[in-house]
């Protein structure tokens, strides 16, 4: 699979031209969907280097154009079943803290304009460690898309832990 886009610096896009736009994937069957801001790039799964004591949800690194990201598989970060990858199944580059870090999801969807109107803030689930990645619920033509903010998924020790590979 090629790469579905260039990083956001080469496309030089303005912040108004990212503005409610959010690119949505699939994982088990769940629309989710992450600000087009915080994407550096798709790529298609490769090989990856498994990395001793890294927690299960994260699968190991790969070497993107002499660049070593960290990859997280969202399926297991999000307890779900593990799942033969193939070639719908892509990584999403993003840019957390200054690391990069890369998320495995079960296939993209599209780069959608979802308007503040469209979003409901999440349910509560009283202290649930969802609610704190889940930051919106969106209505989208006749679908419904969960946002997240990926930079949440992952609390302060889990990102030092799998970026810090010195």
């Amino acid at each position: 699979m090629q790469d579905k886009i260039n990083t956001i610096d080469e496309i030089n896009l303005d912040e108004d031209t990212l503005k409610n736009k959010y690119l949505t994937f699939y994982t088990e069957h769940q629309l989710f969907g992450i600000p087009i801001a915080d994407v550096v790039q798709i790529v298609g799964v490769q090989e990856i280097t498994r990395v001793p004591e890294f927690p299960d949800y994260a699968k190991g690194v790969i070497n993107l154009r002499g660049t070593i990201i960290p990859i997280i598989d969202v399926r297991l970060r999000l307890n779900k079943e593990e799942k033969q990858y193939d070639e719908r199944t892509c990584i999403i580059v993003t840019s957390i803290n200054g690391s990069y870090i890369g998320f495995i999801v079960d296939s993209v969807d599209e780069v959608a304009k979802i308007s503040e109107a469209n979003i409901s803030n999440p349910p509560k689930m009283g202290s649930d460690y969802v609610s704190t990645y889940i930051t919106g619920i969106a209505k989208l033509e006749n679908k419904i898309v969960l946002l997240m903010n990926l930079k949440k998924m992952l609390n302060e020790k889990e990102i030092e832990l799998i970026t810090n590979l010195d």
